[in-house]
């Protein structure tokens, strides 16, 4: 696939590594010309740089790394409300949180992959890839991790997904894009937690899914 990144932080290089890795065609861009080409000159021949508007012209899918705070300023730098974006799946991996605290920064009952939503008109955003350090991206294979994600298109999310499986991730839709200030919350109570000093894999439980447990119903009848 044909992927435009904008950003060039440590998620967008982790990500750009690792679809690059899996034979995906790269494109980012963000607000230094000079570190985008940076970043792709250190990444190899499938990873080049482009200015932002460039970056999401003609993509297969988009990745929206950067900060929440900066997203409405790098959507309009792109074009999104003049539709730029439209018909695009439009990945959302922003945490709008308190830094150490976890708390969400948006408004009550909002979420920020529905205000990109509304940012971006006939985007097709899909909350994805916010959860995890960005270095597990790039060991695909070594652990083994769920990629929660919701969106409204099929389609699209079938394109995340498929990039989820692309940097060893097992992709798991939680239903539409309503869903996404419920995801965010996770992040954010992972967060608490790990600046709070605890580990977030100890404080939920390990449940077998419904799949594994219905062989087990089974023999009980």
């Amino acid at each position: 696939m044909r992927i435009g990144i904008l950003g060039t932080g440590t998620l967008a290089a982790a990500l750009a590594e690792g679809w690059a890795r899996a034979g995906h065609e790269i494109v980012l861009g963000g607000r230094s010309p000079a570190k985008a080409r940076g970043l792709a000159d250190r990444l190899g021949p499938d990873v080049s740089a482009a200015e932002p508007r460039e970056v999401v012209t003609g993509r297969d899918a988009v990745l929206l790394a950067v900060a929440w705070d900066g997203v409405e300023d790098v959507l309009r730098a792109v074009g999104a409300a003049d539709g730029s974006l439209a018909d695009t799946p439009l990945i959302d991996p922003t945490n709008p949180v308190d830094h150490g605290v976890g708390a969400l920064l948006t408004g009550p009952g909002e979420s920020m992959a529905e205000r990109i939503a509304g940012l971006a008109p006939g985007a097709h955003v899909v909350k994805a890839f916010h959860l995890f350090p960005s270095d597990q991206w790039t060991r695909p294979g070594e652990t083994a991790v769920t990629v929660a994600m919701c969106g409204d298109d099929p389609a699209a999310l079938e394109v995340v997904g498929e990039l989820a499986r692309a940097v060893g991730g097992a992709p798991a839709v939680l239903g539409s894009l309503d869903r996404a200030r419920q995801l965010e919350e996770v992040a954010g109570f992972v967060i608490g937690l790990v600046f709070a000093g605890h580990d977030p894999g100890a404080a939920v439980p390990h449940m077998p899914s419904a799949a594994a447990q219905e062989p087990r119903r089974q023999d009980d009848r």
